[in-house]
């Protein structure tokens, strides 16, 4: 029925693009949601195969599972990948995932802990049939812990991780942040520590089990407002636009919008004084020093918001940048797309889906000197890979009919 075959497979088009950085690594993506696959985002981007397992389409599914996968988030989440059906809950399905994870450098997951033990394809099973296989995996709590069974997403990790307790207004209550920061920032840690493993592979020979959490990824953003608890004791309270500790630092209002500013060292401070006329702020015994600064940041902040009301946002921008002060006007998502310097960074490339036209999506932050950031695949159509795929482990046309009539694919 089929003999093993080296290597993925791929076709002619993609033997043939320039070598990227992860180019010689195989992943296999479980993902799901958005914290899984941001992780896997990160690995295609620079050049891993990847192909991505999801399950076949129940009766009726198919336009619901169109229109999703048409849409915005998804086609940013899934570029650079090819796509395989294959239904795990059969032993032929977990058969094909493990022929693939045989071949493949890396498996990257972020179901509920337990879930891949279940289905047999979690890393200990994995490690049996490959034993330097890397195994990411994402999951709410961590897989250890009381909470280790508790679903999660992004914004209750952001709830208890302290995130929404430091955002927003004084007094407010809490805020959740305007995108999913727990879920990107998982993915991305995830991708940094499977790329660590991957590096220890090349001198232990040997796979590891790669693991984060949201909570985890929060806490970790808190960063120092985390250590102002952890080794002062101290609990931050929200500040609203102005920075924790740092003064003045902030958005502040101007006579017909709002400009971000920081002036916090003495230097800058005493030089922005003068540039909005209230030089008598720098000889202020209350302002003399970056402590007194913040030990009076409530005056400080109301004396430079009166005087930043008698110039608009852009005459303050131009004053302020031409004599080095850090300052920027905030801007609307438009707005962003349309500034001269994002345009110059190329963070938006372009991509040819065949039946949507051309797509506009988000590049990797990253520039590599002598590697292309080009997006250089569409986001794959549900099993659109699944033929070239199983060929490439030996399944014959007869047998991949079977896989199809069976609904294992």
């Amino acid at each position: 029925m089929h003999k093993p075959v080296e290597g993925f497979g791929s076709t002619n088009a993609q033997t043939e693009k320039p070598r990227l950085p992860l180019s010689r690594f195989k992943v296999i993506d479980l993902t799901l949601a958005r914290a899984g696959p941001s992780c896997v985002r990160t690995l295609a981007d620079w050049g891993a195969d990847v192909i991505r397992v999801e399950p076949p389409p129940e009766d009726g599914d198919a336009g619901e599972l169109v229109g999703r996968r048409d849409g915005s988030d998804f086609q940013n989440l899934h570029r650079n990948k090819r796509a395989i059906t294959l239904n795990l809950k059969t032993n032929e399905g977990r058969e094909i995932l493990m022929r693939l994870a045989e071949q493949a450098d890396v498996i990257v997951e972020n179901m509920r802990p337990g879930v891949t033990k279940r289905l047999g394809v979690d890393f200990e099973s994995v490690k049996m049939r490959n034993p330097r296989i890397v195994y990411g995996s994402i999951s709410g709590f961590g897989q250890y812990g009381p909470y280790t069974a508790r679903p999660s997403i992004d914004q209750i990790a952001q709830g208890m991780s302290g995130i929404m307790s430091v955002t927003g207004l004084p007094g407010q209550g809490p805020v959740r942040a305007g995108v999913a920061v727990t879920d990107i920032m998982a993915g991305a840690f995830l991708a940094q520590g499977i790329l660590i493993a991957l590096l220890d592979r090349e001198v232990s020979g040997v796979g590891r089990w790669v693991q984060t959490s949201l909570i985890e990824a929060g806490i970790t953003l808190l960063d120092f407002q985390a250590t102002r608890w952890t080794m002062d004791k101290k609990v931050p309270p929200q500040e609203g636009n102005y920075h924790p500790t740092n003064v003045p630092m902030g958005l502040y209002p101007t006579a017909d919008s709002f400009l971000n500013l920081a002036a916090t060292s003495n230097k800058n401070f005493q030089l922005f004084c003068k540039l909005i006329g209230r030089e008598k702020m720098a000889t202020d015994p209350r302002f003399a020093s970056s402590v007194l600064r913040r030990r009076n940041k409530e005056a400080l902040n109301e004396l430079i918001a009166t005087a930043l009301r008698a110039k608009t946002s852009r005459e303050w921008f131009e004053m302020m940048v031409e004599a080095g002060i850090p300052c920027g006007p905030v801007y609307s998502i438009r707005d962003v797309f349309s500034d001269p310097q994002v345009e110059a960074l190329r963070i938006k490339r372009p991509v040819t889906h065949p039946r949507l036209g051309e797509l506009d999506l988000i590049a990797q932050p990253c520039e590599i000197t002598g590697f292309d950031r080009e997006i250089r695949t569409a986001t794959p159509d549900l099993g659109e890979h699944n033929d070239e795929i199983l060929q490439s482990l030996g399944y014959d046309a007869e047998a991949i009919a079977k896989l199809k009539a069976a609904r294992t694919i």
